[in-house]
């Protein structure tokens, strides 16, 4: 029997996304970016993201079947991101898979967009269940080990910033443009990451739980204290103090993989793999740190194309597939929600309230 021929929907944050995918084959993938709309107020503001998901998920659902050559009656099923993100954004996703799920009579999945990162090894490379997941991104981050579908284990996370947000919020201390990851990485290639050492959050401490906020904080604190000195920042002082940022960035992660992947293979210990997902992972320096960390303990590396680490709908697409042949379809109950936790039997990382867990 043929693979289900999937649309997959993505609308969580500032990112509109439409895809096509058959089993593992990626008939299209259609992501339309916000950055121009976001530009001038520093990040993402989340009533415009919103308005402009609205406006442009048809849009790309039109780009994307036009690219697979593929009329819209013959899809099998729809995917979407049911959360977590900005809720404005997820809204739009789901109202119109419900719209097409209800116009063709097809089959629809919600879809946690963390589980379509965590599953990206496996539609990209077919890795096979159970490996050690490093999910980083802008509003994420964590230790996971991923059994299935919509089995996760969390072996730790951020307790506040995500290293996504803080590579943003550094950007916006230094006058870089958004997103900030790319501004920051490029600003690094150019300075000297041993003129100022950052601190290495919570490496102090048993666990694999993180933190990033300080770091942020600290970074901060030398600018103003460069601009003190010298009444302004120099283009060598700014690519420093990006450099010296990544590095602490790169070495916490280093350290904390570590010590997630010796909990991993004393549960695991044949056919051991790590994988990294999420928009950080496109960060090359990180990137290559953690593969160093594979070469140390003799595990696999995977990482996905640079395109499949932000947000995109092939993810999304892929994920719903391994549910629908698992049984699951939503009807139109399903509700979009800014909080999902991959692993609901842990604690929560960053409070609860009355929504639940935020991750």
């Amino acid at each position: 029997m043929n693979d289900p021929l999937i649309l997959g929907l993505e609308s969580s944050c500032d990112d509109t996304a439409a895809a096509l995918l058959r089993g593992r084959d990626i008939l299209a993938s259609v992501v339309e970016g916000q950055n121009a709309l976001h530009a001038d107020f520093g990040g993402v503001v989340p009533e415009i993201a919103a308005r402009a998901h609205a406006e442009r998920l048809d849009l790309c659902v039109e780009r994307a079947l036009e690219q697979a050559g593929v009329a819209l009656p013959k899809i099998d099923a729809i995917a979407v991101t049911a959360g977590p993100g900005l809720i404005g954004g997820v809204f739009s996703g789901v109202m119109l898979a419900k719209g097409l799920a209800t116009g063709l009579g097809k089959p629809m999945i919600g879809v946690n967009h963390l589980a379509g990162h965590a599953l990206t090894p496996r539609l990209t490379d077919g890795l096979r269940y159970p490996y050690l997941m490093l999910l980083v991104s802008g509003g994420h981050c964590q230790f996971l080990i991923v059994r299935g579908a919509a089995d996760f284990t969390r072996l730790g996370g951020t307790i506040d910033d995500a290293p996504g947000e803080a590579f943003d919020k550094t950007a916006r201390l230094l006058g870089l443009p958004q997103p900030g990851g790319p501004a920051v990485e490029a600003e690094a290639r150019l300075g000297d990451e041993r003129r100022f050492r950052f601190p290495r959050p919570l490496l102090d401490r048993p666990g694999c739980d993180l933190s990033f906020s300080g770091l942020k904080t600290a970074l901060m604190r030398q600018r103003d204290k460069i601009v003190a000195e010298k009444n302004g920042l120099t283009r060598q002082d700014r690519a420093d103090l990006c450099a010296g940022f990544q590095a602490a960035v790169r070495d916490t992660l280093a350290e904390k993989t570590r010590r997630a992947v010796a909990l991993y293979l004393d549960e695991q210990p044949d056919a051991p793999a790590l994988a990294v997902a999420g928009g950080v992972a496109a960060n090359l320096a990180i990137r290559g740190a953690l593969e160093t960390v594979c070469t140390e303990t003799d595990l696999k590396f995977t990482a996905p194309p640079l395109a499949l680490c932000t947000d995109n709908a092939a993810m999304i697409a892929y994920a719903g597939s391994e549910l629908l042949a698992a049984g699951a379809e939503d009807d139109m109950t399903l509700a979009a929600r800014p909080r999902w936790p991959l692993d609901t039997r842990a604690a929560p990382l960053i409070g609860h309230g009355r929504k639940g867990a935020k991750a």
